[in-house]
């Protein structure tokens, strides 16, 4: 899903939109859950860390603007400030959940077994892009993780659109046959 699709989520999280909003935690919470394990070392604090984040951003939500940067970004950044704000005051700060009159969430073990099979998949996922040729893994990580357009891709990488296409679409289809096989 592009990013303008993605901001489209985020205008729609504003208007009260529900599906809106569980559609865009689904789409990045593997991205929030990885930069909060890396960042704390820790699956329950990160787990933590992570729905802050995402009542944060719910409650913030028309804050979000499109041309200061990718949707991806803008949650990396309430990320950030949520975890600094954590250690100032060395807790994870609960305020967020607060307003939005949320009871505290209670992690089991398997849901902490699930943020470590999130942020593997996404470790695999990176270790297969690595072994991609580099003219595909460079479409590849400009078009997916970083969410630029096509024309952008190409201006770069002085080639056409349909080169980057086909590029990203390569790259994306041996990635998926070695995920598949494994």
């Amino acid at each position: 899903m592009p990013d303008v699709e993605h901001a489209e989520l985020v205008a729609r999280v504003v208007g009260g939109d529900k599906a809106a909003f569980a559609a865009l935690y689904r789409t990045y919470l593997p991205l929030v859950l990885r930069w909060s394990l890396r960042a704390t070392g820790d699956s329950e604090l990160a787990a933590d860390l992570s729905s802050e984040v995402f009542a944060a951003a719910l409650v913030r939500c028309d804050r979000y603007r499109p041309e200061a940067g990718p949707v991806g970004a803008w949650l990396l950044g309430i990320t950030a400030n949520k975890l600094r704000e954590s250690r100032r005051r060395k807790r994870i700060e609960d305020s967020a959940r607060r307003r939005l009159g949320l009871e505290p969430v209670a992690f089991t073990d398997a849901d902490l077994v699930l943020v470590d099979e999130l942020v593997g998949m996404d470790e695999r996922l990176q270790a297969l892009t690595r072994q991609l040729p580099v003219e595909q893994r460079e479409a590849v990580v400009a078009r997916v993780v970083d969410e630029r357009p096509y024309e952008e891709i190409a201006a770069e990488l002085t080639c056409s659109n349909s080169v980057v296409r086909q590029r990203v679409s390569r790259g994306l289809r041996t990635m998926r046959s070695d995920l598949e096989g494994r």
